[in-house]
């Protein structure tokens, strides 16, 4: 019988995002990937507000149903230290008199936050300053891939395809609606979709068939987000989405699936609320429907557009497809925790708990790859700059 440790793995979920719940759900299906056996799961919840917490009833997800779960007895208030000592929680931070705070030790995070202050960057810079392990992109990925137009500029610079945009900033709509529609009607003919630059789960995108929908489109879209991006409807095609993993220089491609919804996009509702397994729960049709060949091609792309990006972890990738002439746009890069998919691995052959443990080992190798660079870097500049005054400090009393 062996008498190794199990591994410690936090799991984050919730957060001050309109994505929350969709949250809640994503960090409840990962801790339950966990085998008990092997791992010691920790969760932490952040709420609504931006309020850290962990404890045992954070693992049920009926106890999230009336939002009075902060409340529960067993579950107590934390932090995650940005203090390399700690390499951990800090649980009860704000210990009074009668009470005191402990450390909880870490081996690895798997964030589970949906968009923003989870998937933009955030936590991740976060996690970097604590040198803990976690799973999925890291603070620059994160951050670019979060963000559709400048995502479109990289994957341009890539060779990758994506449609044509217009992009512009909250400010500009607001200072001249009538110019960007001018410019943006001379451009494009509809339909035309509008979406906040950085958010997922299809919130706040419209589809508009006429000025009045565009108008009332972005108007819905720029409470979202500062800024906006508006693109062509690609008519007659199919939505076509792709999986990867990996790190370094080894990467593997899903099996692609078709999602198939009543409109040209898949809404919030019929991703998440037309069943009880998330974006599983949605119609689709795997393995997709179009030729071994152009199958190929998408994993080929997808691999690329994961890499161009410095991707690592896992990464589900949408597209924009025309089997009858080959045309393939890539459409966005959903990150973790954007997406785990662990139904396009399980037709590869991986179960749920295969793909989780895939991810933490892949988190391990990139910080081991991490602690090769060098931090230290000790000079005399501080000793000569006292020495001789600092620059700009010109006629100051030392």
């Amino acid at each position: 019988m062996s008498s190794r440790r199990p591994t410690t793995i936090a799991v984050i979920f919730g957060g001050r995002s309109v994505e929350h719940d969709v949250s809640i759900v994503t960090g409840n299906q990962v801790m339950d990937a966990f085998p008990a056996d092997r791992y010691e799961v920790v969760p932490i919840y952040i709420s609504r507000d931006g309020k850290w917490y962990t404890g045992d009833p954070l693992r049920t997800l009926k106890n999230f149903e009336d939002e009075n779960v902060v409340n529960m007895d067993g579950v107590i208030s934390c932090v995650l230290s940005p203090d390399v000592r700690h390499h951990g929680l800090i649980l009860n931070p704000l210990a009074g008199r009668f009470s005191k705070s402990e450390i909880k030790r870490l081996d690895a995070i798997f964030p589970a936050v949906h968009g923003s202050h989870g998937e933009d960057g955030t936590l991740q810079g976060l996690f970097e300053l604590a040198d803990i392990p976690y799973v999925g992109y890291a603070t620059m990925g994160s951050g670019l891939t979060n963000d559709k137009v400048i995502t479109k500029m990289v994957m341009r610079q890539s060779n990758v395809p994506v449609l044509d945009d217009i992009h512009f900033s909250r400010d500009e709509w607001l200072d001249d609606p009538d110019a960007l529609i001018e410019k943006i009607t001379s451009k494009f003919t509809y339909p035309i979709f509008v979406k906040p630059a950085t958010l997922g789960s299809s919130i706040g995108i419209g589809r508009a068939d006429s000025e009045q929908l565009l108008r009332s489109s972005i108007d819905i879209a720029s409470n979202f987000d500062r800024r906006l991006i508006v693109e062509p409807a690609m008519t007659n095609g199919i939505e076509i989405n792709c999986s990867v993993m990996g790190f370094g220089n080894e990467f593997e491609a899903s099996t692609l699936e078709q999602p198939v919804s009543w409109d040209e996009f898949l809404s919030y509702e019929d991703k998440y609320l037309r069943g009880n397994e998330g974006m599983k729960s949605a119609d689709r049709v795997i393995p997709a429907p179009i030729s071994d060949e152009l199958t190929q091609r998408i994993k080929d792309i997808s691999i690329q557009a994961f890499k161009a990006v410095d991707g690592r972890g896992i990464a589900r990738i949408d597209y924009l497809v025309k089997p009858e002439t080959n045309e393939v746009y890539l459409n966005e890069i959903n990150t973790m925790p954007g997406s785990v998919s662990f139904y396009l691995w399980h037709e590869d052959g991986y179960s749920t708990t295969d793909v989780v443990e895939k991810l933490v080992k892949l988190a391990q190798s990139a910080n081991a790859v991490k602690r090769r660079n060098l931090y230290d870097y000790k000079t005399n500049l501080v000793a000569v700059a006292s020495n001789r005054g600092t620059k700009g400090t010109k006629g100051t009393k030392s």
